[in-house]
């Protein structure tokens, strides 16, 4: 018979056990932190110096919720805290009028970092864990990027502070980079030449979990197709009409069609803009938006190239006339591993992010209102993973990359495995849990900003692999001549 020892807690045994804990809980923290430079802590002191007013920034941020070229209050946010430490502001750079430099230093290293701060479109939502808008359809931060560009700027104003002090010499940059979600402003910068001079750059996002990005996106094509007809009565005469929303269904049963030929790494995606007005009208106009994705470039241009003569066959058969613009195209992002170990090696300084049981039960509310494991928040850092072929969305950080070294890194700020782009985020990006993450990401990017303008091995190393991941690629904007416009 299995004989079993019970243990009585008297007073003794439960100060033994007390102390035990306490040793427990302050060795995790030592050893969270072992290895940790002085400068590196003064870094880390500035940022919770700067703490209150960084969430102040990001919360005020959330609260406007400005979309792609609207983001006046947001960047006005971020550029005054920058001026008010210091840094020399450049607004409206690259015709864009939320776009903006700030910069401190002077002479090499020059590293930049990246901010963005627009929201998405149609999922405002209240700080609860239930769906509620706050304005019904307007806008949120389901992505975070309230707390990606307030991050960023945390982290250049630690680092600005070292410079300031003499500990580190070089120049800070920080880069107000607007309309992600839709325009890719930051091919407007990068085409005006804003990078060009960069040793490394630093980019962050707001995820699920803790993890220096290894991996490439899928590079993409943004147009707009317009077909123009000629109107009559639905009944009386229809031979006197020519039908634009006949060509846009033609055009859209061509791309699907195509679908069954192209590659399983490739997507294509449209968006039925207009199509006529009133049932009893041949309709003489219909817009049409398409967005084709692939793993690089190359490939994404070979299905625009075949997309436009779909829109050409289709105006044809229909008898209507057409008009095809381009709204914007991004690349793949070239991937950083030498960088990756280097933001790895901070985490690890800095220890996995602790939630409260509130926090923990707010998540689990928002995953069970959307239908989703109750996995909590998962504030444990991922060890790095291997390179794979590109998966999942795009970003304009990778025209960036085609320029200068970027090293990327993820951090907590939802619930594990929720819908992003969604009102879930949004309920969580205005409160704690986006907090935290948005904290430790500053204080992350920081470190790891430190590394590279104290030892200029690094930067070698990471501009080693970046030409050899580039090659002899040779990279070309894909965007219209002019300024950025609304999409309407």
């Amino acid at each position: 018979m299995l004989k079993l020892k019970i243990l009585t807690f008297n007073s003794f045994n439960m100060k033994k056990y007390i102390f035990l804990v306490i040793i427990l809980f302050v060795s995790t923290n030592f050893f969270a932190q072992k290895g940790m430079s002085k400068n590196k802590k003064a870094l880390i002191n500035s940022i919770e110096q700067h703490k209150n007013k960084l969430i102040e920034i990001s919360d005020n941020i959330w609260e406007a919720a400005e979309p792609a070229l609207l983001e006046f209050k947001s960047s006005n946010y971020l550029s005054d805290y920058a001026e008010e430490n210091g840094f020399t502001v450049k607004k409206g750079v690259a015709g864009i009028e939320t776009a903006f430099i700030a910069e401190y230093g002077s002479g090499k290293p020059i590293i930049g970092i990246m901010g963005e701060f627009d929201a998405n479109l149609g999922i405002s939502q209240k700080k609860q864990p239930l769906k509620d808008p706050l304005v019904k359809g307007a806008p949120g931060h389901g992505c975070g990027h309230n707390l990606f560009g307030t991050a960023s700027l945390g982290a250049a104003i630690a680092i600005k502070e070292m410079i300031e002090s003499g500990k580190i010499t070089g120049t800070v940059r920080f880069y107000g980079t607007p309309a992600e979600e839709t325009i890719f402003g930051k091919v407007w910068m990068v085409r005006e030449g804003l990078f060009d001079d960069l040793d490394i750059c630093m980019d962050w996002h707001p995820a699920d979990e803790i993890e220096a990005s290894t991996q490439s996106s899928k590079a993409l094509v943004d147009f707009r197709l317009k077909f123009f007809g000629d109107a009559a009565h639905a009944s009386g005469d229809p031979w006197n009409g020519n039908s634009a929303v006949d060509a846009m269904e033609l055009y859209t049963t061509s791309l699907n069609y195509y679908r069954e030929h192209i590659r399983p790494t490739a997507r294509i995606h449209y968006d039925i803009e207009k199509a006529g007005d009133v049932v009893n009208v041949v309709p003489d106009y219909a817009q049409i938006w398409t967005r084709i994705r692939e793993n690089d470039k190359e490939n994404v241009n070979i299905l625009y190239e075949r997309a436009k003569k779909m829109a050409e066959g289709a105006s044809m058969m229909a008898n209507v006339e057409y008009e095809l613009s381009l709204i914007s195209g991004i690349y793949e992002i070239i991937p950083n591993r030498f960088g990756a170990k280097i933001i790895q090696n901070n985490f690890e300084m800095l220890g996995e992010i602790e939630y409260s049981s509130d926090e923990i039960e707010y998540a689990n509310t928002i995953l069970k209102e959307t239908g989703k494991e109750l996995k909590g928040i998962d504030g444990k850092i991922k060890p790095i993973k291997q390179t794979l072929p590109a998966q999942g969305g795009s970003t304009d950080v990778g025209d960036v990359s085609q320029i200068v070294p970027v090293v990327r890194l993820g951090v907590t700020t939802a619930a594990k495995d929720g819908p992003w782009h969604s009102w879930a985020v949004v309920a969580c990006t205005g409160m704690s849990i986006g907090h935290k993450g948005m904290i430790y990401a500053s204080k992350s990017l920081a470190m790891t900003m430190l590394d590279f303008y104290k030892n200029p091995k690094l930067i070698e190393g990471a501009k080693k692999e970046f030409l050899e991941r580039k090659g002899d690629k040779v990279y070309e904007p894909q965007i219209p001549p002019g300024p950025p416009k609304l999409i309407n």
